[in-house]
Order: structure tokens, then sequence, then C-alpha cells
């Protein structure tokens, strides 16, 4: 053999294999997601902003009605608003009211989310009814919900019957909506993977279209959930009757029927602390499984 040859070697049977195989062993050791970022870190990025939010919105509460901008019993301060939480919790109101608006949310909630995947299941699988009904559905979502108030009174009288037509009425088409969004953008490939597979029917809906279609039914959800809040607020401030318990949004009418501002400023509060609460311990841990499962964990703060 001269200076000039150069040498082939060929590769050993089942090297190519192995190399591949090493891969795959290397990603199925590597980390499933990022490492838990230190508790000061969290307080400092998570926690402590809305806090400085907070306080400066009190600072400049507390400035406006130290300048007397209006009378005091149509702004009042801080600390009178303080007093009227303090006086419903020795009066024992407070959780009663808060747990009465919340369990009608939590009933009505879990009432749309049940029509709102069948219907959204529905427009997906049906184009015929997608395109007649379609259009009605993101016309409803736009529709405050308010407007349905009347006439859920005129059907069903004051009773928890109106307050909950008015929740369904609200936020059955947000969620239909989003779980519609979420399977127009499942890849075809993955329902002709299921057809191979044998998945047909409600194994396909289960295993492959809702787990696909997630991160959109997801975001419908959590509209939904907020639809649902402001149509249950609306509907109790409308629908008000002693027979009905009092709720959050009756507290509201009644505190303005008596012309009370630390009062009505004292229940806008805790409707959102309420809404912020359901968002941070609910939707946002669901949100971030959601992501990491798809290994955009970094994609939020």
């Amino acid at each position: 053999m001269g200076a000039g040859d150069t040498i082939t070697t060929q590769p050993r049977p089942g090297a190519e294999t192995a190399a591949v195989g090493a891969g795959l062993d290397a990603l199925d050791s590597a980390p499933a997601g990022p490492a838990r970022a230190p508790l000061g870190r969290i307080l400092r990025t998570r926690v402590l902003p809305p806090l400085v939010a907070v306080a400066v919105v009190l600072l400049l509460w507390q400035a406006a009605y130290a300048a007397e901008l209006k009378p005091d019993y149509l702004l009042p301060s801080p600390a009178d608003v303080g007093r009227a939480l303090s006086d419903q919790w020795y009066e024992g109101t407070l959780f009663s009211t808060v747990w009465t608006s919340m369990e009608r949310g939590a009933l009505g909630f879990a009432a749309a989310v049940l029509l709102g995947t069948a219907l959204g299941l529905l427009l997906g699988a049906v184009r015929p009814v997608r395109v007649a009904i379609g259009p009605v559905l993101s016309g409803l979502q736009s529709l405050p919900s308010v407007a349905w108030v009347p006439a859920a009174v005129v059907w069903f009288g004051l009773t928890d019957a109106t307050i909950y037509a008015v929740v369904l009425l609200g936020a059955v088409p947000s969620i239909a909506n989003g779980l519609l969004a979420g399977v127009d953008q499942v890849p075809p490939l993955y329902l002709r993977a299921g057809r191979v597979l044998g998945a047909t029917g409600t194994a396909r809906v289960r295993h492959i279209l809702l787990p696909a279609a997630l991160p959109g039914y997801l975001a419908g959800l959590k509209q939904g959930w907020a639809f649902s809040w402001r149509s249950l607020m609306a509907a109790e401030l409308i629908a008000s009757s002693p027979e009905l318990g009092l709720g959050l949004g009756q507290l509201l009418e009644n505190a303005r029927s008596y012309q009370d501002m630390a009062l009505v400023l004292a229940t806008i509060g805790e409707i959102l602390v309420v809404g912020v609460a359901v968002d941070l311990l609910v939707f946002a841990p669901l949100e971030r499984r959601v992501l990491r499962s798809r290994g955009l964990a970094g994609a939020r703060p």
C-alpha cells in the first residue's frame, strides 16, 4: 500500500444501532425538567412585584383620600375599607358570603365544562354543525352575560336556576371555542397514527384528541372560568332575593343601596381576590404542567 493511498474502514455490524441506542438512553436519562428555582428567587420575581404593586395602589388611594378629591362618603380611605372587612369578620358573614358565591361559581363552571366540552367535540367532528352553529357560538361569547339576566328572571323567577342559567350561557361558548381552537391545531399525523393503532370513538377522543388539544382547551377553560365568575356576579347583582342567600353580588347591591362605599369597595376587593386566587392556585399550576410536559417550561416566568 502506497503512501498516498487512503484507508477506508467499514463500520462494524450493529455499530450504528448501538450508537442510536446509546443516544436514546442518554435522552431517557436526561432530567425531566429544569431545576427548581431557589426560594429567594421565587420570592423576588413572583411574590415581591405583586406586593409592590398593591402597596403603590394603596399609597395612591390614600393620597387621593388625603387630597379630598371626593368626599369621604364617596371615597373612603383604605383604613375605612379595612374596618368594613373586619366588621364582616366579627359578624361572621365574611367567609359565608364568599363561600356562597364560590359554591355557585364552582357548580356552574363544572356544568359549563361538561356542556362546553361536548359541544366543542361535536363542532370539531361534524362539519355541517360547525358551519351552522360556529358563528352563533362566537356571537354568544361576545355577548355581555348581564344581557341574559332579565330573560333568565322571566323564565325561572328569582331562583338559583336563574343564576346557573346565566353562568352557563356566559361560560359554555368560551369553553367550546377554546376546545375547538385546540382541536384545529392537532396535527393530522396524530389522528392517522391513532386510527392505525385502532383508537376510535371515545378512545380516540380520550387518548389522542384531548391530550393534543390540551393547550387550547386549557385556555378555553381559563377564559370560561372568568366568564363564569363575571356572569355569576351579574346575576347576583340583579336577581337579588332573600330566598337566594347572600352572595358577593347581593352584598355589593345591598351596600350600594345603603350608600356604604366602604362596604362596596371591600366587596369588590373580595371578588377580585377570589378571581386572582383561583387563577394562581388552579390554572397557573395546570399551565405550567402542560408547558413542562411539552418541553416549554422556560417559555413563561
